[in-house]
């Protein structure tokens, strides 16, 4: 699909959309299929945003099965709510199906079966209305390179009907809110990764989003990088705006969500606060022990261990969840060494969220790579 040339220059070609797939054009709102909206102002895509804490966005059963030779079931009956004004993290590895998640609640992809409501709005039967009040940037790259940062802003305002002087007062107000202002005149080829995610992000929240969807916003970004757009995120979220987000970065989960869930092969298996799920762990340290040679008795061993609560052992790492465990190492140490276990690394830490991941889930975050997402 090809979207009719504009100007701002004396020399302007043909502008197309990087991938037609992830665009998401408004289209007249129905007055149908809705949950009791009232309607005050014509030009108003549904209610006023809702309190801070009910509910926005509802799953109830989503399910999505790609029919091939065999069929993949990539969303499997999954159902949950997410608030106004959190930011709510789909935590998991390639493949566990966030993105497919993502693409029906932004009316991308259609069920298999169960349903979704966006806002007010049933997302196979108003897929106009949900448009107007989400916002969506995509895993992949979407803006044009030969256009400058103003450029692709005052595109993508145009794709979204907004009046020139609304684009003439809001892009200045997002170039400025990334740090851009002085690259405005800049073709997006040019950028570092850092500053097109920045200006993709900013980009999807142009129109005030009521819901901002990002799909692994930070994904191949530097540290620094990832820090500057977890720092926007938040002030997206401060302005109001709920904001759903995918990544099987941890950190970055502990760092801006106030609610997870998990997903591993398309299930959701736990959804809850990071200070609920970090109760779900086993009390005490995390101790992580590197061997070689090691006898598959020796976790028995190792369990019965005073303040020692729970041992796993996996491609060549112990890990043992214990009460005070630098009081605790010696013991551990003089078992293995007992045993003729080759010590190659011993860290001790406090549990973290990929810890409880993996307690749940039984799984890495990077044990599934391919398959569906």
């Amino acid at each position: 699909m090809r979207a009719a040339p504009f100007r701002t220059g004396a020399k302007r070609r043909w502008v197309g959309l990087s991938d037609t797939r992830d665009t998401l054009l408004p289209e007249r709102i129905p007055q149908k299929h809705t949950r009791s909206v009232t309607r005050t102002d014509e030009q108003s895509p549904g209610p006023d945003i809702p309190p801070s804490g009910t509910d926005i966005i509802t799953l109830s059963h989503l399910t999505k099965i790609f029919r091939n030779r065999t069929d993949v079931v990539a969303v499997d009956d999954v159902s949950t709510v997410v608030k106004a004004g959190e930011i709510f993290g789909l935590l998991g590895p390639n493949g566990a199906g966030k993105t497919t998640v993502i693409r029906m609640l932004t009316t991308l992809m259609r069920p298999t079966s169960g349903t979704a409501f966006v806002g007010d709005y049933e997302i196979t039967r108003d897929p106009g209305a949900i448009r107007r009040i989400i916002g969506v940037c995509p895993q992949q790259g979407t803006l044009d390179p030969d256009l400058t940062a103003r450029e692709n802003l005052n595109f993508y305002g145009k794709l979204l009907d907004l009046s020139d002087a609304e684009r003439k007062e809001r892009i200045p107000e997002l170039l400025k809110m990334v740090g851009l202002s002085d690259r405005a005149n800049t073709p997006a080829g040019t950028f570092s990764g850092g500053m097109k995610r920045k200006l993709e992000i900013v980009r999807a929240f142009i129109h005030h989003p009521r819901i901002l969807f990002l799909d692994e916003p930070t994904i191949g970004l530097d540290p620094d990088s990832r820090r500057d757009i977890w720092k926007h995120i938040r002030t997206l979220n401060e302005k109001g705006t709920t904001v759903i987000l995918t990544t099987h970065y941890m950190d970055e989960a502990e760092h801006l969500c106030d609610r997870v869930a998990f997903m591993v092969d398309g299930k959701l298996v736990a959804v809850d606060t990071l200070e609920n799920l970090k109760r779900a762990m086993p009390g005490g340290d995390l101790i992580e022990i590197g061997t070689e040679g090691v006898e598959s008795t020796v976790t028995a061993d190792l369990s019965r261990l005073e303040n020692v609560i729970r041992v796993r052992e996996a491609d060549g790492i112990i890990r043992i969840s214990a009460h005070n465990g630098s009081r605790t190492l010696p013991s551990i140490v003089s078992l293995l060494e007992h045993r003729e276990a080759v010590i190659t690394s011993i860290t001790i830490r406090s549990p973290s969220l990929e810890d409880i991941f993996i307690h749940i889930t039984g799984t890495k975050l990077d044990a599934r790579s391919g398959g569906p997402v």
